[in-house]
Protein backbone atom coordinates (compact mmCIF):
# COMPACT_ATOMS: atom_id res chain seq x y z
CA UNK A 1 0.00 0.00 0.00
CA UNK A 2 1.37 3.46 -0.88
CA UNK A 3 2.45 5.98 1.95
CA UNK A 4 -0.47 9.10 2.53
CA UNK A 5 2.85 10.81 1.67
CA UNK A 6 3.16 9.73 -2.01
CA UNK A 7 2.73 11.84 -4.76
CA UNK A 8 -0.59 10.41 -6.56
CA UNK A 9 -4.15 12.13 -7.51
CA UNK A 10 -5.55 10.43 -4.23
CA UNK A 11 -3.20 12.00 -1.31
CA UNK A 12 -3.40 14.80 -2.86
CA UNK A 13 -7.54 15.16 -2.94
CA UNK A 14 -6.96 14.92 1.03
CA UNK A 15 -5.48 18.81 1.12
CA UNK A 16 -8.60 20.19 0.01
CA UNK A 17 -9.35 22.53 -3.00
CA UNK A 18 -8.44 26.08 -0.73
CA UNK A 19 -5.03 24.63 -0.11
CA UNK A 20 -4.90 22.80 -4.01
CA UNK A 21 -5.24 26.27 -5.08
CA UNK A 22 -2.77 28.31 -3.37
CA UNK A 23 -0.40 25.53 -4.10
CA UNK A 24 -1.54 26.14 -7.84
CA UNK A 25 -0.69 29.85 -7.50
CA UNK A 26 2.26 29.31 -6.05
CA UNK A 27 4.01 26.46 -8.55
CA UNK A 28 2.57 28.26 -11.66
CA UNK A 29 4.62 31.85 -10.54
CA UNK A 30 6.90 31.98 -12.72
CA UNK A 31 5.84 29.65 -15.42
CA UNK A 32 4.12 31.23 -18.35
CA UNK A 33 3.36 27.23 -19.87
CA UNK A 34 1.70 26.64 -16.46
CA UNK A 35 -0.43 30.04 -15.99
CA UNK A 36 -1.65 29.35 -19.61
CA UNK A 37 -2.71 25.65 -18.85
CA UNK A 38 -4.56 26.89 -15.58
CA UNK A 39 -6.43 29.86 -17.47
CA UNK A 40 -7.26 27.32 -20.25
CA UNK A 41 -8.45 24.38 -17.64
CA UNK A 42 -10.82 27.42 -15.71
CA UNK A 43 -11.86 28.88 -19.26
CA UNK A 44 -13.46 24.77 -19.94
CA UNK A 45 -14.97 24.88 -16.76
CA UNK A 46 -16.94 27.61 -17.77
CA UNK A 47 -18.27 26.28 -20.92
CA UNK A 48 -16.21 24.58 -24.50
CA UNK A 49 -17.44 28.56 -26.08
CA UNK A 50 -14.88 29.78 -23.35
CA UNK A 51 -12.55 27.39 -24.02
CA UNK A 52 -12.65 27.96 -27.52
CA UNK A 53 -11.75 31.44 -27.30
CA UNK A 54 -8.83 30.85 -24.94
CA UNK A 55 -7.13 28.51 -27.65
CA UNK A 56 -8.08 30.64 -30.96
CA UNK A 57 -6.43 33.89 -28.22
CA UNK A 58 -3.24 31.68 -27.81
CA UNK A 59 -3.21 29.89 -31.38
CA UNK A 60 -3.02 33.76 -32.70
CA UNK A 61 0.05 34.71 -30.32
CA UNK A 62 2.04 31.49 -31.40
CA UNK A 63 1.07 32.59 -35.17
CA UNK A 64 1.92 36.27 -34.85
CA UNK A 65 5.16 35.69 -32.58
CA UNK A 66 9.38 35.95 -33.61
CA UNK A 67 11.12 34.66 -31.06
CA UNK A 68 13.46 32.08 -32.07
CA UNK A 69 13.13 28.55 -31.17
CA UNK A 70 16.01 26.46 -30.33
CA UNK A 71 16.36 23.39 -28.12
CA UNK A 72 16.50 24.83 -24.64
CA UNK A 73 12.99 26.42 -25.39
CA UNK A 74 11.76 23.67 -27.36
CA UNK A 75 9.98 21.40 -24.58
CA UNK A 76 8.15 24.52 -23.06
CA UNK A 77 6.28 24.48 -26.92
CA UNK A 78 5.35 21.31 -27.53
CA UNK A 79 3.86 21.44 -24.12
CA UNK A 80 2.18 24.78 -25.08
CA UNK A 81 0.91 22.95 -28.54
CA UNK A 82 -0.60 19.77 -26.39
CA UNK A 83 -2.38 21.98 -23.98
CA UNK A 84 -4.39 23.38 -26.62
CA UNK A 85 -4.96 20.08 -28.76
CA UNK A 86 -5.81 18.51 -25.84
CA UNK A 87 -8.47 21.08 -25.00
CA UNK A 88 -9.73 21.13 -28.32
CA UNK A 89 -10.28 17.05 -28.12
CA UNK A 90 -11.43 16.88 -24.60
CA UNK A 91 -13.28 20.24 -23.54
CA UNK A 92 -14.81 21.91 -26.98
CA UNK A 93 -15.07 18.38 -29.24
CA UNK A 94 -17.83 16.65 -27.40
CA UNK A 95 -19.91 19.88 -27.04
CA UNK A 96 -19.56 21.41 -30.16
CA UNK A 97 -17.44 19.29 -32.86
CA UNK A 98 -18.06 22.17 -35.92
CA UNK A 99 -16.31 24.51 -33.61
CA UNK A 100 -13.63 22.38 -32.82
CA UNK A 101 -13.30 20.72 -35.89
CA UNK A 102 -12.54 25.08 -36.82
CA UNK A 103 -9.97 25.54 -33.85
CA UNK A 104 -8.10 22.47 -35.26
CA UNK A 105 -8.11 23.73 -39.00
CA UNK A 106 -6.52 27.13 -37.11
CA UNK A 107 -3.97 24.59 -35.26
CA UNK A 108 -2.39 23.27 -38.43
CA UNK A 109 -2.22 26.69 -39.70
CA UNK A 110 -0.12 27.95 -36.94
CA UNK A 111 2.31 25.08 -38.55
CA UNK A 112 4.14 27.07 -41.80
CA UNK A 113 4.86 30.40 -39.26
CA UNK A 114 5.67 28.19 -36.34
CA UNK A 115 8.46 26.20 -37.98
CA UNK A 116 10.05 29.43 -40.23
CA UNK A 117 11.25 30.26 -36.63
CA UNK A 118 11.52 26.87 -34.79
CA UNK A 119 14.75 24.54 -34.32
CA UNK A 120 12.92 20.65 -34.79
CA UNK A 121 15.86 18.53 -35.73
CA UNK A 122 14.57 16.37 -32.93
CA UNK A 123 11.33 16.14 -34.89
CA UNK A 124 8.97 16.59 -31.61
CA UNK A 125 7.27 19.73 -33.00
CA UNK A 126 6.12 17.94 -36.10
CA UNK A 127 5.24 14.83 -34.12
CA UNK A 128 2.67 17.41 -32.39
CA UNK A 129 1.34 18.51 -35.58
CA UNK A 130 0.78 14.77 -37.11
CA UNK A 131 -1.40 14.23 -34.22
CA UNK A 132 -3.37 16.98 -34.75
CA UNK A 133 -3.56 16.22 -38.29
CA UNK A 134 -5.52 12.34 -37.03
CA UNK A 135 -7.53 14.89 -34.87
CA UNK A 136 -8.84 16.97 -37.75
CA UNK A 137 -10.28 13.16 -39.12
CA UNK A 138 -11.93 12.27 -36.08
CA UNK A 139 -13.59 15.77 -35.47
CA UNK A 140 -14.25 15.92 -39.25
CA UNK A 141 -16.38 12.35 -38.91
CA UNK A 142 -17.72 13.79 -35.66
CA UNK A 143 -19.27 17.35 -37.40
CA UNK A 144 -20.65 15.47 -39.81
CA UNK A 145 -18.77 18.57 -42.61
CA UNK A 146 -20.59 18.34 -46.13
CA UNK A 147 -18.22 16.36 -47.86
CA UNK A 148 -17.10 18.90 -50.96
CA UNK A 149 -16.66 21.80 -48.40
CA UNK A 150 -14.47 19.06 -46.67
CA UNK A 151 -12.44 18.41 -49.81
CA UNK A 152 -12.22 22.02 -50.22
CA UNK A 153 -10.24 23.21 -47.37
CA UNK A 154 -8.15 19.68 -47.61
CA UNK A 155 -6.57 21.17 -51.08
CA UNK A 156 -6.23 24.47 -49.45
CA UNK A 157 -4.09 22.50 -46.56
CA UNK A 158 -1.99 20.43 -49.21
CA UNK A 159 -1.52 23.89 -50.57
CA UNK A 160 0.42 24.87 -47.13
CA UNK A 161 2.34 21.43 -46.66
CA UNK A 162 5.35 22.75 -47.05
CA UNK A 163 6.96 21.34 -43.38
CA UNK A 164 5.07 17.85 -44.00
CA UNK A 165 2.58 18.93 -41.60
CA UNK A 166 -0.48 17.82 -43.57
CA UNK A 167 1.61 14.72 -44.51
CA UNK A 168 -1.12 11.85 -44.99
CA UNK A 169 -4.10 14.12 -44.93
CA UNK A 170 -6.33 12.60 -47.35
CA UNK A 171 -6.22 9.05 -45.97
CA UNK A 172 -7.01 10.74 -42.79
CA UNK A 173 -10.51 12.45 -44.06
CA UNK A 174 -11.17 9.75 -45.90
CA UNK A 175 -14.05 8.35 -43.82
CA UNK A 176 -15.59 11.61 -43.38
CA UNK A 177 -15.22 12.57 -47.14
CA UNK A 178 -16.86 9.24 -48.12
CA UNK A 179 -17.43 9.06 -51.93
CA UNK A 180 -18.66 12.24 -52.45
CA UNK A 181 -16.15 14.11 -51.22
CA UNK A 182 -13.35 11.70 -52.91
CA UNK A 183 -14.63 12.28 -55.97
CA UNK A 184 -14.77 16.45 -55.38
CA UNK A 185 -11.04 16.22 -54.28
CA UNK A 186 -9.92 14.18 -57.42
CA UNK A 187 -12.18 16.46 -59.85
CA UNK A 188 -10.51 19.70 -57.84
CA UNK A 189 -6.78 18.18 -58.44
CA UNK A 190 -7.53 17.46 -61.91
CA UNK A 191 -8.33 20.73 -62.54
CA UNK A 192 -5.12 22.02 -60.53
CA UNK A 193 -3.23 19.18 -62.91
CA UNK A 194 -4.46 20.66 -65.72
CA UNK A 195 -3.52 24.44 -64.84
CA UNK A 196 0.00 25.32 -64.79
CA UNK A 197 1.41 28.50 -63.20
CA UNK A 198 1.98 31.55 -65.06
CA UNK A 199 5.39 31.92 -66.14
CA UNK A 200 5.51 36.23 -65.98
CA UNK A 201 7.40 37.69 -68.83
CA UNK A 202 10.89 37.72 -68.56
CA UNK A 203 11.87 41.23 -67.11
CA UNK A 204 9.74 39.80 -64.12
CA UNK A 205 11.23 36.70 -63.20
CA UNK A 206 11.94 36.83 -59.31
CA UNK A 207 15.13 35.06 -58.25
CA UNK A 208 15.17 32.77 -55.25
CA UNK A 209 18.38 30.66 -55.79
CA UNK A 210 21.23 29.86 -57.32
CA UNK A 211 22.98 26.86 -58.45
CA UNK A 212 25.27 25.20 -60.78
CA UNK A 213 22.09 25.76 -63.48
CA UNK A 214 22.32 29.24 -62.93
CA UNK A 215 19.32 30.88 -61.03
CA UNK A 216 15.62 29.48 -59.37
CA UNK A 217 12.82 31.45 -60.07
CA UNK A 218 9.78 31.85 -57.74
CA UNK A 219 7.12 30.86 -60.48
CA UNK A 220 9.68 27.86 -61.44
CA UNK A 221 9.18 26.96 -57.38
CA UNK A 222 5.52 27.53 -57.97
CA UNK A 223 5.41 25.01 -60.45
CA UNK A 224 7.27 22.14 -58.79
CA UNK A 225 5.69 22.37 -55.67
CA UNK A 226 2.22 22.31 -57.94
CA UNK A 227 3.17 19.34 -60.04
CA UNK A 228 4.37 17.55 -56.70
CA UNK A 229 1.20 18.11 -54.97
CA UNK A 230 -0.72 16.85 -57.62
CA UNK A 231 1.32 14.01 -58.15
CA UNK A 232 1.49 13.05 -54.00
CA UNK A 233 -2.84 13.64 -54.09
CA UNK A 234 -3.69 11.54 -56.94
CA UNK A 235 -1.62 8.78 -55.31
CA UNK A 236 -3.32 9.12 -52.46
CA UNK A 237 -6.97 9.78 -53.80
CA UNK A 238 -6.24 6.63 -55.93
CA UNK A 239 -5.32 4.53 -52.68
CA UNK A 240 -8.39 6.04 -50.59
CA UNK A 241 -11.09 4.95 -53.81
CA UNK A 242 -8.95 1.26 -53.67
CA UNK A 243 -7.96 2.29 -57.84
CA UNK A 244 -4.65 0.53 -58.22
CA UNK A 245 -4.86 1.65 -62.20
CA UNK A 246 -5.08 5.42 -61.01
CA UNK A 247 -1.95 5.12 -58.68
CA UNK A 248 0.18 2.93 -60.92
CA UNK A 249 -0.93 5.87 -63.30
CA UNK A 250 0.78 8.74 -60.95
CA UNK A 251 4.18 7.07 -62.15
CA UNK A 252 5.93 7.23 -65.58
CA UNK A 253 7.25 4.05 -67.39
CA UNK A 254 10.74 4.33 -66.12
CA UNK A 255 9.91 5.57 -62.47
CA UNK A 256 8.07 2.13 -62.13
CA UNK A 257 10.90 0.18 -62.41
CA UNK A 258 12.39 1.66 -59.34
CA UNK A 259 13.07 -1.34 -56.85
CA UNK A 260 11.01 0.67 -53.71
CA UNK A 261 8.42 1.94 -56.45
CA UNK A 262 7.36 -1.82 -57.67
CA UNK A 263 7.07 -3.11 -54.77
CA UNK A 264 4.52 -0.26 -53.65
CA UNK A 265 2.71 -1.21 -56.76
CA UNK A 266 2.76 -4.77 -56.51
CA UNK A 267 1.71 -4.86 -52.56
CA UNK A 268 -1.31 -2.93 -53.90
CA UNK A 269 -2.50 -5.26 -56.79
CA UNK A 270 -1.92 -8.35 -54.20
CA UNK A 271 -4.53 -7.03 -52.29
CA UNK A 272 -6.99 -6.79 -55.09
CA UNK A 273 -5.78 -10.34 -56.30
CA UNK A 274 -3.82 -9.53 -59.26
CA UNK A 275 -1.17 -11.84 -58.36
CA UNK A 276 -0.01 -11.95 -61.91
CA UNK A 277 0.28 -8.51 -62.95
CA UNK A 278 2.31 -7.86 -59.32
CA UNK A 279 4.88 -10.53 -60.11
CA UNK A 280 5.28 -8.19 -63.79
CA UNK A 281 6.03 -4.94 -61.94
CA UNK A 282 7.95 -6.88 -59.60
CA UNK A 283 10.51 -8.37 -62.40
CA UNK A 284 10.47 -5.57 -64.60
CA UNK A 285 12.36 -3.58 -61.85
CA UNK A 286 15.50 -2.77 -62.70
CA UNK A 287 17.94 -3.93 -59.51
CA UNK A 288 21.54 -4.05 -59.54
CA UNK A 289 22.07 -7.47 -57.67
CA UNK A 290 25.99 -6.25 -57.62
CA UNK A 291 24.84 -3.90 -55.03
CA UNK A 292 22.12 -3.53 -51.89
CA UNK A 293 18.51 -4.62 -52.72
CA UNK A 294 16.18 -2.64 -51.04
CA UNK A 295 14.42 -4.84 -48.53
CA UNK A 296 11.26 -3.45 -49.77
CA UNK A 297 11.29 -5.05 -53.10
CA UNK A 298 12.72 -8.48 -51.57
CA UNK A 299 9.41 -8.79 -49.41
CA UNK A 300 7.01 -7.96 -52.52
CA UNK A 301 8.79 -10.23 -54.60
CA UNK A 302 8.35 -13.41 -52.02
CA UNK A 303 4.63 -12.49 -51.06
CA UNK A 304 3.89 -12.50 -55.05
CA UNK A 305 5.77 -15.79 -55.52
CA UNK A 306 3.84 -17.22 -53.06
CA UNK A 307 0.72 -15.63 -53.74
CA UNK A 308 1.36 -17.39 -57.17
CA UNK A 309 2.10 -20.99 -54.83
CA UNK A 310 5.87 -20.75 -56.46
CA UNK A 311 7.23 -21.71 -53.14
CA UNK A 312 10.02 -23.45 -54.14
CA UNK A 313 11.28 -20.10 -56.21
CA UNK A 314 9.91 -17.99 -53.36
CA UNK A 315 12.26 -20.22 -50.78
CA UNK A 316 15.21 -19.97 -53.37
CA UNK A 317 15.16 -16.46 -52.99
CA UNK A 318 14.89 -16.74 -49.50
CA UNK A 319 18.00 -18.17 -49.44
CA UNK A 320 19.90 -15.93 -51.83
CA UNK A 321 18.89 -13.37 -49.97
CA UNK A 322 20.52 -14.17 -46.65
CA UNK A 323 23.46 -15.20 -48.77
CA UNK A 324 23.66 -11.63 -50.16
CA UNK A 325 23.17 -9.94 -46.86
CA UNK A 326 23.57 -12.15 -43.93
CA UNK A 327 20.09 -11.52 -42.84
CA UNK A 328 18.83 -13.13 -40.16
CA UNK A 329 14.92 -12.11 -40.96
CA UNK A 330 15.65 -14.13 -44.35
CA UNK A 331 17.17 -17.10 -42.84
CA UNK A 332 14.55 -17.64 -40.20
CA UNK A 333 11.84 -17.44 -42.58
CA UNK A 334 13.66 -19.96 -44.93
CA UNK A 335 14.04 -22.54 -41.75
CA UNK A 336 10.76 -21.69 -41.23
CA UNK A 337 9.32 -23.34 -44.35
CA UNK A 338 11.94 -26.30 -44.53
CA UNK A 339 10.83 -30.13 -43.07
CA UNK A 340 11.50 -31.19 -39.83
CA UNK A 341 14.87 -32.23 -39.25
CA UNK A 342 16.07 -30.87 -42.52
CA UNK A 343 16.01 -27.09 -40.83
CA UNK A 344 19.44 -27.93 -38.70
CA UNK A 345 21.19 -29.21 -41.15
CA UNK A 346 20.22 -25.99 -43.11
CA UNK A 347 21.10 -24.19 -40.20
CA UNK A 348 24.52 -25.23 -40.25
CA UNK A 349 25.18 -24.75 -43.96
CA UNK A 350 24.52 -20.78 -43.01
CA UNK A 351 26.99 -20.69 -40.67
CA UNK A 352 29.46 -22.20 -42.00
CA UNK A 353 28.66 -19.93 -44.68
CA UNK A 354 28.50 -16.64 -42.49
CA UNK A 355 32.35 -17.75 -40.83
CA UNK A 356 33.20 -17.34 -44.76
CA UNK A 357 31.65 -14.35 -45.69
CA UNK A 358 34.18 -11.72 -47.19
CA UNK A 359 33.45 -8.82 -44.92
CA UNK A 360 34.02 -10.32 -41.11
CA UNK A 361 32.53 -7.75 -39.23
CA UNK A 362 29.46 -8.20 -41.41
CA UNK A 363 29.73 -11.54 -40.11
CA UNK A 364 29.95 -11.23 -36.74
CA UNK A 365 27.18 -8.95 -36.80
CA UNK A 366 25.00 -11.70 -38.35
CA UNK A 367 26.51 -14.63 -35.48
CA UNK A 368 25.59 -12.05 -32.94
CA UNK A 369 22.04 -11.71 -33.98
CA UNK A 370 21.21 -15.14 -34.71
CA UNK A 371 22.92 -15.55 -31.72
CA UNK A 372 25.82 -17.52 -32.34
CA UNK A 373 28.08 -16.84 -29.88
CA UNK A 374 30.80 -19.88 -30.01
CA UNK A 375 30.78 -19.21 -33.72
CA UNK A 376 31.28 -15.28 -33.27
CA UNK A 377 33.90 -16.17 -30.61
CA UNK A 378 35.82 -18.40 -33.38
CA UNK A 379 35.19 -15.76 -36.05
CA UNK A 380 37.02 -13.05 -33.80
CA UNK A 381 40.13 -15.57 -32.91
CA UNK A 382 40.52 -16.43 -36.81
CA UNK A 383 40.11 -13.27 -38.48
CA UNK A 384 41.36 -11.05 -35.68
CA UNK A 385 43.49 -8.80 -38.50
CA UNK A 386 40.14 -8.37 -40.72
CA UNK A 387 38.41 -6.56 -37.89
CA UNK A 388 38.40 -2.97 -38.08
CA UNK A 389 38.55 -0.90 -35.22
CA UNK A 390 37.10 2.36 -36.49
CA UNK A 391 33.62 0.51 -35.94
CA UNK A 392 33.44 0.28 -32.59
CA UNK A 393 29.47 0.79 -32.76
CA UNK A 394 30.10 -3.46 -33.32
CA UNK A 395 33.03 -3.85 -31.81
CA UNK A 396 32.38 -2.73 -28.33
CA UNK A 397 28.85 -4.30 -28.26
CA UNK A 398 30.40 -7.44 -29.59
CA UNK A 399 33.15 -7.19 -26.58
CA UNK A 400 30.33 -7.43 -23.99
CA UNK A 401 27.99 -9.44 -25.57
CA UNK A 402 31.52 -12.04 -25.40
CA UNK A 403 33.08 -11.23 -22.45
CA UNK A 404 31.14 -13.86 -20.13
CA UNK A 405 31.86 -17.01 -21.82
CA UNK A 406 34.74 -16.50 -24.13
CA UNK A 407 37.09 -13.70 -22.61
CA UNK A 408 39.79 -14.43 -25.03
CA UNK A 409 37.45 -13.19 -28.54
CA UNK A 410 36.33 -10.06 -26.02
CA UNK A 411 39.81 -9.16 -25.48
CA UNK A 412 40.72 -9.21 -28.93
CA UNK A 413 37.24 -7.24 -30.03
CA UNK A 414 38.61 -4.71 -27.79
CA UNK A 415 42.55 -5.05 -28.72
CA UNK A 416 41.17 -4.20 -32.47
CA UNK A 417 39.33 -1.11 -31.34
CA UNK A 418 42.61 -0.19 -28.73
CA UNK A 419 45.15 -0.39 -31.93
CA UNK A 420 43.21 1.51 -34.30
CA UNK A 421 43.15 4.43 -32.20
CA UNK A 422 46.31 4.53 -31.06
CA UNK A 423 47.49 3.82 -34.65
CA UNK A 424 45.82 6.52 -36.08
CA UNK A 425 46.38 8.71 -33.49
CA UNK A 426 42.50 9.11 -32.93
CA UNK A 427 43.13 11.57 -29.69
CA UNK A 428 39.15 12.17 -29.67
CA UNK A 429 38.96 8.45 -28.81
CA UNK A 430 41.68 7.57 -26.16
CA UNK A 431 39.34 8.37 -23.29
CA UNK A 432 37.46 5.08 -24.58
CA UNK A 433 40.40 3.08 -25.72
CA UNK A 434 41.83 3.71 -22.14
CA UNK A 435 38.86 1.72 -21.04
CA UNK A 436 38.92 -0.74 -23.23
CA UNK A 437 42.97 -1.69 -22.17
CA UNK A 438 41.08 -1.55 -18.25
CA UNK A 439 38.67 -4.40 -19.61
CA UNK A 440 41.04 -6.59 -21.36
CA UNK A 441 43.06 -5.81 -17.93
CA UNK A 442 40.17 -7.41 -16.10
CA UNK A 443 39.84 -10.22 -18.69
CA UNK A 444 43.22 -11.38 -18.63
CA UNK A 445 42.79 -13.33 -15.04
CA UNK A 446 39.75 -14.97 -16.91
CA UNK A 447 41.79 -16.55 -20.03
CA UNK A 448 43.87 -20.08 -19.82
CA UNK A 449 45.36 -20.17 -23.03
CA UNK A 450 45.90 -17.26 -25.56
CA UNK A 451 47.37 -19.96 -28.27
CA UNK A 452 50.15 -17.96 -30.56
CA UNK A 453 48.65 -13.94 -29.44
CA UNK A 454 50.43 -12.18 -27.02
CA UNK A 455 49.39 -12.01 -23.43
CA UNK A 456 48.44 -8.81 -21.77
CA UNK A 457 51.11 -7.59 -19.98
CA UNK A 458 53.35 -8.35 -23.60
CA UNK A 459 50.34 -6.20 -25.45
CA UNK A 460 50.56 -3.36 -22.77
CA UNK A 461 54.25 -3.90 -22.84
CA UNK A 462 54.03 -3.41 -26.78
CA UNK A 463 51.54 -0.77 -26.27
CA UNK A 464 54.00 1.53 -24.34
CA UNK A 465 56.85 0.61 -26.55
CA UNK A 466 55.08 1.72 -29.88
CA UNK A 467 53.33 4.57 -28.15
CA UNK A 468 54.30 5.48 -25.21
CA UNK A 469 54.54 8.92 -25.77
CA UNK A 470 50.76 9.45 -26.09
CA UNK A 471 50.04 10.82 -22.93
CA UNK A 472 46.21 11.39 -23.46
CA UNK A 473 45.87 8.11 -23.53
CA UNK A 474 48.33 6.92 -20.53
CA UNK A 475 46.85 9.42 -18.78
CA UNK A 476 43.37 7.79 -18.93
CA UNK A 477 44.54 4.37 -18.23
CA UNK A 478 46.70 5.06 -15.22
Amino acid sequence: MASKSTLNAKNLETLGAARLADLLIEISTGSAVAKRRLRLELAGAQSPKEAGREVAKRLTSIARARSFVNWQNRKPLVTDLQSQIRAIKEQIAPADPTEALALTWRFMQIATPLFERCDDSSGIVIGVFHDACVLLGEIALAAGTPPEALADAAIEALRDNGYGQYDGLIAILTPALGAEGLGHLKQRIEVLAATPVPVPPKTEWEAVGYGLGGATYVHQMQERARQSLVRMALKDIADAMGDVDAFIAQYDPATRKVPKIAAEIAARLLATGRAGDALGFVERAEVDKSRWMPHEWQDARLEVLEALDRNDEAQAFRWACFERDLSPDYLRAFLKRLPDFEDIDAEDRAMAYAMAYPIALSALQFLLRWPALDRAAQLVQQRFTELDGDHYEILTPAAEVLAARFPLAATLALRAMIDFTLNAGKSSRYQHAARHLAECDALASQIEDYGTLERHAAYVAHLKRDHGRKTGFWAHFA
